[in-house]
């Protein structure tokens, strides 16, 4: 696979682009090994070079920097967070199928969660300045878009069902991140 052809077409042309990734293998292996384990790098590294390099510029306290071990460690750990996030999006997206006249299919909905997590990755260069961070939220945005074309082509949703099919993808998906930031509270 070409990453650099099929990032301009996903995102240049998602209509076209989604028509070929439908004829692609669907396999972790195939998804993970050719496309996102480039991707996903950016936010890991622009936000260890961001955080440990760049640093933060306060007026009264010059500029901090996270620690370089620390940084590291993030970046790491954001890194293989990506692969975690994208199986569990991918479930979701496959249990939800039949609640929208859709036939469940676990390779196409990992398909679907890789490519529409396009923007967040690339977005993800604005670690780099800590001033520009929430850009890569506002980049990732379109994403949610990418999804709701996706979805009719890849996961066979009738096209009345798909935005309902999207919206309740993102609920479930700010549930499980919300109750990720909870997590760790709960023995306080």
């Amino acid at each position: 696979m070409d990453i650099v052809k099929r990032v301009k077409g996903i995102l240049l042309i998602p209509e076209t682009e989604w028509l070929t990734i439908e004829e692609e293998p669907g396999t972790p292996g195939y998804l993970f090994g050719t496309y996102a384990v480039y991707l996903a790098a950016i936010p890991a590294l622009a936000g260890f070079i961001g955080a440990s390099v760049i640093g933060v510029r306060s007026p009264l306290l010059g500029t901090m920097r996270a620690p370089l071990f620390t940084g590291l460690l993030g970046a790491v750990v954001g890194y293989v967070l990506n692969f975690v996030v994208i199986m569990l999006v991918a479930v979701v997206i496959d249990r939800l199928a039949p609640r929208f006249g859709a036939p469940k299919n676990f390779p196409n909905a990992l398909k679907l969660t890789v490519y529409s997590h396009t923007p967040s990755w690339l977005g993800g260069i604005f670690f780099l300045v800590p001033g520009l961070r929430f850009l890569a939220s506002v980049v990732g945005l379109y994403g949610i878009y990418l999804l709701w074309l996706g979805v009719p082509r890849l996961m066979k949703t009738p096209s009345e069902n798909a935005l309902g099919y999207v919206a309740a993808v993102v609920v479930c998906v700010l549930l499980i991140g919300f109750a990720a930031v909870l997590i760790p509270h709960v023995w306080d």
